[in-house]
């Protein structure tokens, strides 16, 4: 009896959310860029551009997002898939409606619900509140370095910690980036 090897089935990485936004943000941004404004290796981006390919969410053989699977997933799938893990309260690194951009835009039903912060733990950090463990190791050192970044890095977390109405409203503002760009422009 002949065995025939079967492939195991290929995961989606929390990291690998980082690199579809950086990509978002930065489309076909070369390798070593990109690793660089992530804080890890070359070889790490290459594994999560490949796993972002086979999931669908880059296009085949480029870096290019696919827009309207990387919405879904980041509506949908984002808190299932890497729900959230909430730690003591630290010192840390804003997230979620912690960060002033996402925050401002809870108002009415979604307000009672982001009273506590939400940090990534940082020694350095500025604000004190409820650990939520990031979806990478380096989220701390690339929030520092790029804004843009760290507040699509929020949303997610927002999408993935809140209630259901901060979900929808930091979900719409989300979607928008993700089909038509930063400005919504396209």
């Amino acid at each position: 009896m002949v065995r025939v090897r079967v492939p195991s089935q290929p995961t989606l990485r929390p990291f690998d959310v980082a690199v579809a936004l950086r990509l978002l943000l930065e489309p076909e941004e070369r390798y070593e860029p990109l690793a660089e404004s992530l804080a890890t290796s070359t070889s790490a981006v290459h594994r999560g551009v490949a796993r972002l390919q086979g999931a669908g969410l880059l296009r085949v053989a480029s870096r290019t997002v696919a827009r309207p699977a990387l919405r879904e997933f980041l509506l949908h799938g984002v808190r299932y898939a890497f729900p959230p893990v909430r730690g003591r309260e630290i010192d840390g690194v804003p997230t979620a409606w912690s960060v002033p951009a996402v925050g401002a835009l809870l108002t009415g039903d979604a307000a009672p619900d982001v009273a506590r912060a939400l940090v990534w733990p940082d020694d350095n950090g500025s604000v004190r509140g409820e650990l939520l463990v990031p979806l990478f190791s380096g989220a701390a050192r690339v929030a520092a370095r790029d804004a843009r970044l760290h507040t699509l890095l929020a949303a997610v977390d927002a999408v993935r910690a809140g209630s259901s109405p901060v979900r929808r409203v930091v979900g719409d503002w989300l979607a928008e980036r993700v089909m038509w760009g930063e400005d919504g422009a396209g």
